[in-house]
């Protein structure tokens, strides 16, 4: 058995034991991944249906609020989730065969793919109680969640060694992330923002992530500002620079 076979089926059985220990062998741990965005986005809706009379795109406040908070976890709660690979897994570095890398890749495979299912679970639903058919376009959707994607594995890299090596970091990172939701447009276009203040929010790259999530379900959604060729070279910097981290620090991630 090749090196990249062993590694695939270390990968998938590491995948296999992170389903059964984050969700459990009962129902109610599936339906809690589903259940837990449903609040947040059913709390927001009725918060702003009480504050204005029609969303800033379309007509469906849950729409509006679901394609922005969906959006925000394909980098959030990737993130956070890869960040705990390797501590989670600590006792299972000491076989030959389980490099550090394989908790990494094993939770963003798992991450990912609870995104992609929670997101159907929670829209399409949302998407049949409209009163006209939505036209969805894949193109903006798969661009938001591949970058998404990379840009929460590259900062996971990073923070999965700087995590252990700076406990002071952690706590840093963590204040510093809190206004995250706020400054990514989660609840707000920044079109709608003065120029200045849209430029600063644009800085941010989840709010590219954000912004074009919503243009595959918003024909009409013009996304001034959008680069998605920004969008994509932070991602691939982030990622990059993540994997030297990673990979140059063997021994504090075996705690050697």
């Amino acid at each position: 058995m090749n090196i990249v076979e062993s590694h695939y089926r270390v990968v998938a059985a590491l995948v296999i034991r992170e389903m059964s220990t984050r969700f459990g062998s009962k129902p109610g741990g599936y339906a809690w991944a589903v259940l837990d965005p449903v609040a947040h986005i059913t709390f927001m809706s009725f918060i702003f249906m009480g504050i204005a009379r029609t969303p800033p795109l379309g007509t469906s406040f849950i729409l509006f609020f679901a394609t922005g908070y969906l959006g925000y976890q394909f980098y959030q709660s990737a993130a956070g989730y890869i960040t705990g690979a390797v501590a989670s897994n600590r006792a299972l570095l000491a076989y030959p065969n389980v490099a550090p890398i394989d908790t990494v890749i094993a939770r963003h495979i798992l991450q990912l793919g609870t995104n992609v299912v929670v997101s159907f679970a929670v829209l399409l639903p949302i998407l049949a109680a409209l009163n006209h058919p939505a036209q969805i376009n894949w193109g903006p959707l798969v661009e938001s969640v591949l970058a998404g994607s990379m840009l929460a594995l590259g900062i996971a890299f990073a923070n999965v060694v700087w995590f252990q090596k700076y406990p002071l970091y952690e706590k840093v990172f963590g204040i510093l992330s809190r206004p995250l939701f706020m400054l990514s447009a989660v609840f707000y276009l920044p079109d709608s923002l003065p120029s200045q203040m849209r430029d600063i929010i644009l800085i941010n790259p989840v709010a590219h992530v954000i912004m074009s999530f919503r243009k595959g379900f918003y024909p009409e959604y013009r996304a001034i500002g959008y680069d998605p060729f920004y969008l994509f070279v932070c991602a691939s910097i982030a990622l990059f620079l993540g994997l030297i981290v990673f990979t140059s620090s063997r021994k504090v991630l075996r705690g050697r």
